[in-house]
């Protein structure tokens, strides 16, 4: 163990207060400096961790405000597709094995469904507020686009 070079240092304490300080370090393995030194470490600590919450405090408190808007966002939109999902699956009948033209079309509007979501998300846009909804049907320029 080192033994740390101290400086003296002289100071004035209201009487209760050195009255105080006079009690602790009549208690054995204490003394006026150490009680002293250990105050100010302690104030010091306070003051520093008092400069970090108040440099980044605003920053967090923002984080965290953005955080629970998107925890929110996210909650209805999944409240969102889990009511779609299940208002579909209740009001459409599933199709017949032979019909496969009509699997066919389900197959081609569901490849262009995820076309449009990777168009979307590669380009950063977002469908959900916009007034113009993008059409998102096979060759929906072409003849065969149903309206």
């Amino acid at each position: 163990m080192t033994k740390q070079t101290r400086c003296r240092n002289q100071l004035y304490l209201a009487e209760d207060i050195s009255a105080k300080l006079e009690q602790l370090a009549a208690k054995p393995g204490a003394s006026k400096s150490a009680i002293l030194s250990d105050a100010v470490k302690a104030w010091l600590a306070r003051r520093g961790t008092q400069e970090l919450d108040d440099r980044f405090g605003l920053r967090l408190d923002r984080i965290t405000t953005q955080l629970g808007r998107v925890e929110r966002d996210q909650q209805i939109v999944m409240e969102s597709l889990a009511l779609f999902v299940r208002y579909y699956l209740t009001t459409n009948a599933p199709l017949p094995e032979p019909d496969q033209a009509a699997r066919a079309v389900g197959r081609d509007r569901f490849q262009a469904f995820i076309d449009q979501v990777g168009r979307q998300i590669a380009g950063g846009g977002r469908t959900l507020g916009r007034a113009d909804v993008p059409d998102v049907r096979p060759n929906a320029a072409g003849a065969g686009a149903r309206s």
